[in-house]
């Protein structure tokens, strides 16, 4: 902008009656009046600097605090500066003021996509001592579920449940297995280092991309000494940035029992995860079943995916561990059949 277009603005947007009279005609030559008469509020280029963008944007210091906003939230540099402009530039104020407006635009924009489709989506599966969790969320496009922040829901989500099921005090003697449905795993807090619920949460990522997304359903599985959890999850994908995390459309935990701890179990656990997926048993049987007929859905006595010319039960039984149980998620399962009715 020119510096005299800008003096003009100046001169619009003064209150009438502070300008200075205009002077009375002389005798001599006529020269044009100069614009810029008498205004004693544009003195240095700081003050300029100042009256237009306010004064905590003048030092260095406060455009660091911009900086750090940014940084720390992710929001835009406009959503920032407003940020900081509402709270007087003080960082802990403004950061809360960001997290506010962006729930109330997240609620409402959960509210007007609420009721589209989400086949898509991602399961997650995380370990930790002797409890595991798997969670499935889901999204309307598989575009937005590569999408690093819809990541970061699946794994707060993960990391809730764990904490859901670490929270539970119970002497275990056996193994422990727990459901969670949408509305519970809704409920569950975000942790110990976010505000609000998980649905909070969900309504952060819906505002932030757009689409429609569901906290679907979580399994937790505590076991004591003497069990062991196999998982597998089918085309796994790891991030440094997600800690343990592990995502994938298919995933499966396999619980068993063993006397001892067997060098092994870790890709014993892997294989027989990825049989669930694979062949989607309904039951975990007995050795004693017979392949075919009502056996087809009995995991013990279907073909072993890996080698279908023996049964699971023939392979796992020289192991020296015994199956006993096992959950399994496939992402959407459940959408086409709800569509049909």
């Amino acid at each position: 902008m020119s510096l005299l277009r800008s003096l003009r603005l100046c001169l619009v947007s003064r209150a009438p009656g502070t300008l200075p009279s205009p002077p009375l005609a002389r005798p001599g030559p006529a020269f044009p009046p100069t614009p810029w008469a008498g205004l004693p509020l544009l003195q240095s280029p700081q003050q300029w600097h100042t009256f237009h963008s306010g004064s905590w944007l003048s030092s260095a210091s406060s455009k660091e605090l911009l900086m750090k906003l940014r940084r720390k939230t992710g929001y835009s540099f406009v959503n920032c500066k407003k940020a900081l402009e509402a709270c007087g530039g003080d960082l802990k104020q403004a950061e809360s003021w960001l997290h506010k407006q962006a729930q109330k635009e997240g609620w409402s924009k959960a509210a007007r996509l609420h009721g589209r489709k989400t086949k898509e989506g991602l399961i997650g599966l995380l370990q930790e001592g002797d409890t595991t969790v798997l969670v499935e969320v889901n999204c309307e496009t598989d575009f937005v579920s590569k999408n690093l922040k819809f990541q970061q829901l699946v794994q707060q989500v993960a990391l809730g449940t764990l904490l859901h099921c670490q929270n539970l005090k119970d002497q275990l003697s056996t193994y422990s297995k727990g459901f969670l449905n949408s509305s519970e795993l809704s409920e569950l807090p975000a942790g110990p280092e976010r505000e609000g619920s998980l649905k909070d949460q969900l309504a952060l990522a819906i505002g932030k991309l757009g689409e429609n997304m569901i906290l679907k359903r979580a399994a937790w599985v505590k076991v004591p000494a003497g069990f062991y959890v196999g998982s597998y999850v089918h085309g796994a994908m790891h991030s440094p940035s997600l800690h343990k995390l592990v995502l994938g459309k298919y995933g499966a935990l396999v619980i068993c029992e063993t006397s001892e701890l067997k060098a092994n179990l870790e890709d014993l656990g892997r294989r027989l995860g990825q049989h669930v997926v694979g062949m989607a048993p309904l039951s975990v049987g007995s050795l004693d079943d017979e392949p075919g007929g009502e056996g087809e859905t009995k995991m013990l006595s279907q073909p072993y995916l890996l080698d279908p010319s023996i049964t699971l039960g023939q392979y796992v039984q020289p192991h020296g561990v015994s199956v006993v149980d096992f959950v399994r998620f496939e992402c959407g399962e459940g959408e086409d059949a709800a569509d049909a009715e």
